[in-house]
């Protein structure tokens, strides 16, 4: 396969998978605003979004302070912000426009009239009129790109860099929310009223929206059939192999996309993916917690960026 025919391919499921991420981190936060609490709390709520994606710096150059209404638009709406949702979604319908050919027509479809439909609803006031709803709608949209491709397209390697951009980007943002929002709400357990019914109260609200964030409440009460406990929440979303947007599970779909496409030049990232996953396969989660969980995510944001950058290496940038 030609190497910028994957990296249309890679970058296209990559911003379609991180318009569903922000909408997923956008949505909890905005029913969680909803609760009862300080204007301080609220706001470092909203700084929490930011901080997530980086973005603290760029929004400060375009809002003077931090409020819900304008981190929602800078998130959604705001086409000077590359990690908003509609510049997200813009640049994986261009991505697509051009490998168009590698394409199914029912996926060059689909990604085509969700750029087409999110332009109106944004024209609509669909994000002021009902927030949650329009979140819901970019999930949906990013849950039918991802079956028409898995249901229409022949499993060849066009199909592989598709997937392989998911998992990597998936795993990314699985590391950061779980680092942010961990360290937020442990932050704000110390500062709350030590009432035992007030502390029940906190732990239900706020890790229960954590994994709502991610898909995983159910699937926590399925796993554990008990109350929520912070080591249980980062062992499902870290070590869990069998859920589906932990740490294990996007590794393990990155090392078996990585032996289908593989050749001679590329078994570096082979390597990298391969070691990355093995930490993940036999650590514990009282090991990780110990050493510190801040410390051990944002060592496993560094490897997936470098494992990032070595597949660019190997697949996606063309030959001088």
């Amino acid at each position: 396969m030609l190497s910028r025919m994957a990296d249309h391919l890679f970058w296209m499921s990559r911003y379609t998978e991180r318009a569903e991420n922000t909408a997923r981190m956008l949505s909890v936060s905005y029913d969680t605003s909803m609760l009862p609490m300080r204007p301080d709390d609220a706001t470092r709520t909203w700084q929490g979004v930011l901080s997530i994606s980086e973005l603290i710096p760029a929004y400060e150059a375009r809002f003077r302070h931090v409020t819900r209404d304008n981190v929602l638009f800078f998130m959604v709406a705001d086409e000077s912000n590359p990690a908003s949702i509609v510049s997200c979604l813009r640049a994986a319908r261009e991505n697509a426009r051009a490998v168009r050919g590698a394409l199914t027509t029912e996926v060059w479809e689909t990604q085509n009239q969700t750029w087409l439909a999110l332009r109106k609803q944004l024209s609509d006031g669909a994000l002021g009129k009902d927030p949650g709803q329009f979140f819901e709608w970019v999930k949906y949209r990013s849950h039918l790109s991802r079956g028409v491709a898995l249901g229409t397209m022949l499993q060849d390697d066009a199909f592989n860099f598709l997937r392989l951009g998911t998992f990597l980007e998936r795993a990314d943002n699985t590391a950061r929310l779980l680092d942010v929002r961990f360290h937020a709400i442990q932050r704000d357990y110390h500062g709350i009223d030590a009432s035992r019914k007030g502390v029940q109260q906190f732990d239900f609200y706020h890790w229960s929206a954590l994994l709502r964030s991610v898909s995983a409440f159910e699937v926590y009460r399925k796993v554990y059939r008990d109350v929520i406990t912070p080591e249980r929440v980062a062992e499902l979303l870290v070590l869990r192999a069998d859920m589906p947007r932990s740490l294990h599970a996007c590794m393990r779909e990155v090392v078996y996309i990585l032996k289908a496409v593989a050749h001679d030049g590329a078994l570096d990232s082979q390597r990298k993916a391969g070691r990355l996953l093995a930490d993940l396969q036999y650590s514990r989660i009282d090991e990780i917690l110990d050493t510190g969980l801040h410390a051990y995510l944002t060592q496993f944001l560094d490897r997936v960026n470098q494992l990032g950058g070595m597949i660019a290496q190997d697949y996606l940038v063309a030959e001088p």
